[in-house]
């Protein structure tokens, strides 16, 4: 199927309809330079369609055969606007965002609240910093430089847009949502470390969650699928829990 973004940008999405009573539906959103048509992100969408779920991904924008260019998250929350805006049929929404995803998924629910029933975030960092080793001065020189965003393009095949202002960082968005948040975190992921996770959760209001997964790296490895499945379920089960007042971003 086709997404068309607020912003005239055109998407290339695809759906797993649940065979078995349905309960609701998941959108999955992947992380930099990966896909729907990723093998993980398919056994991911297999498992959750098996659990009772429709399940819509697509391919975020500069990634895949969907137009426009890659802003790590921000622009991104345009991408989550329209496929939340596709789904059809009763049920609750619930987000599942990795990394890059993450960040759009957290960033879309804080513009629009009270659009989904609950959020997953997947390996998501707390604030705008890469790990001091040698995959953070790679990330650093493939989103930030001209001769990075050329070779991710030629090689990777991730058109990324340059530089912008800095957004917003993830754990001061947390703090506005409004729904419940799960957080899952690999305990050896190499980009980000599990203290960024645990900042997210210091910073979100209840309902949280949050699940250290060991075994597991970045993104949507096969170690994160159960700890994903039962945090949906989890968010699923928050329904009718008292939400506390929704405070301004940076707010004390």
């Amino acid at each position: 199927m086709e997404l068309r973004t607020s912003d005239d940008v055109r998407l290339e999405a695809r759906q797993w309809l649940t065979e078995v009573e349905r309960r609701g539906t998941v959108v999955l959103v992947h992380g930099f330079a990966a896909g729907m048509a990723e093998a993980r992100v398919v056994a991911l969408a297999g498992a959750l369609q098996g659990a009772g779920f429709d399940v819509l991904a697509y391919d975020s924008r500069g990634h895949g055969a969907s137009e426009g260019e890659a802003t790590l998250g921000d622009h991104e929350r345009l991408d989550v606007e329209a496929a939340v805006g596709a789904v059809r049929g009763p049920g609750p929404i619930v987000l599942v965002g990795a990394s890059m995803g993450a960040i759009a998924a957290l960033r879309y629910v804080a513009a629009a609240p009270g659009t989904v029933a609950g959020v997953v975030s997947v390996s998501c960092p707390g604030r705008w910093r890469l790990p001091r080793n040698a995959r953070g001065v790679l990330s650093a020189l493939l989103t930030q430089t001209a001769v990075g965003r050329n070779f991710a393009r030629r090689r990777i095949g991730v058109r990324i847009a340059p530089r912008g202002p800095r957004a917003t960082p993830p754990v001061e968005l947390v703090t506005t949502l409004g729904v419940p948040l799960a957080i899952v975190h690999g305990r050896c992921d190499p980009f980000i470390g599990t203290a960024d996770a645990e900042l997210l959760y210091g910073a979100a209001p209840e309902p949280r969650r949050l699940e250290l997964v060991e075994g597991l790296g970045h993104a949507f490895e096969a170690p994160a699928t159960g700890p994903v499945l039962a945090a949906v379920e989890w968010c699923l089960g928050q329904a009718g829990t008292p939400r506390p007042p929704v405070r301004e971003a940076g707010a004390a």
